[in-house]
């Protein structure tokens, strides 16, 4: 029997995908007709692509059968071990209904309490600041000569070095971090107005405050525009609105905390935007060489150390480091 695909299709999955799909839907009772597949494609992944997969249901009382399938893009396992991204998978299987909330006040603050508070398999310690070297090896490996100076990458070891100095506190709360958080990785329900945080490639054991200047840094992207690569920094949420979001974020979870907890976990955030800016610029020029998909990756990185440089005597004064002195050609 061929396979049908109903509703909105962008782009047509693998052959041999939509045969594994149709035999997974085989073994459900509520699944009228296996080869009856809707297909949407998600937008947001810059990376690989996510599906949305539905098998239609006469019965109106009984939800569609769905579930989300990803397919790979070239060359990411430069930036993540595919086994521990799958075993994070299996282990979330488990937390499926804790990554739900019916209240959309709560929105992505009591997701993100949620997520950081999972207990992971593995070791909890921090994975950023040696994800960050390696990365830098590697965009330095593949770069010529000329780009590691346009760039300045000679002097990023330097730089991580130095955050990591200046950023590491005793007592600061390490959770299971999204390390992702851009909108195109959180879904609501239109129905249940529920919220799920979807593809963890990139999750691992981090500062929480890290987690949190990755999700307001991404507010000043757009990824579905002509120019998806450039990032608009009026679009970053106000001082206000951070707080408010932190606020929300410590108090989901019982929590009543004082003006000065609240204070200090806005000021750590804004300071881990700077380690942002380099991962997701050491990103970027390692996603130019190894990523086909139709992106600018390089003017992507680009801007990135661009607001890493801009941002940092701001943050962390005006003599602590060094200083870019123009070693990065913008």
């Amino acid at each position: 029997m061929a396979i049908k695909t109903i509703g909105f299709s962008d782009g047509s999955l693998p052959e041999e995908l939509m045969q594994i799909l149709v035999r997974l839907a085989s073994r459900w009772e509520d699944v009228n007709d296996p080869h009856l597949i809707e297909v949407k494609r998600l937008s947001g992944a810059m990376t690989n692509e996510i599906f949305e997969i539905f098998w239609p249901n006469e019965k109106v009382d009984v939800h569609h059968r769905k579930v989300l399938v990803r397919v790979y893009g070239e060359g990411v396992e430069v930036f993540f071990n595919r086994d521990d991204e799958i075993r994070t998978f299996e282990s979330l299987s488990y937390h499926a209904d804790d990554l739900r909330d019916p209240e959309i006040s709560a929105l992505i603050a009591v997701k993100m309490r949620e997520f950081h508070s999972l207990d992971m398999p593995g070791t909890k310690t921090v994975f950023l600041w040696n994800r960050l070297r390696r990365w830098l090896r590697k965009a330095k490996s593949l770069c010529t000569l000329s780009e590691i100076k346009d760039f300045g990458l000679d002097c990023l070891g330097d730089e991580i070095q130095l955050l990591e100095k200046e950023l590491t506190q005793d007592g600061q709360e390490i959770g299971f971090c999204h390390n992702d958080l851009q909108y195109g990785n959180i879904m609501i329900d239109e129905v249940t107005k529920s919220v799920t945080l979807i593809d963890y490639e990139y999750a691992s054991y981090n500062p929480v405050a890290y987690d949190l200047a990755n999700h307001f840094s991404e507010m000043a992207a757009n990824y579905h525009t002509d120019t998806p690569h450039i990032m608009d920094y009026t679009k970053y949420p106000d001082e206000e609105e951070r707080r408010r979001f932190i606020f929300a974020y410590l108090t989901s979870s019982g929590d009543d905390p004082c003006d000065s907890e609240v204070e200090n976990m806005v000021q750590d955030a804004e300071k881990y935007s700077l380690a942002n800016h380099l991962f997701w610029g050491l990103w970027g020029i390692i996603s130019a060489y190894v990523n086909n998909i139709d992106f600018n990756y390089k003017e992507y990185a680009r801007q990135r150390f661009q607001q890493y440089w801009l941002r940092k005597p701001k943050l962390l004064g005006p003599f602590v480091g060094p200083l870019a002195d123009g070693q990065i050609g913008f």
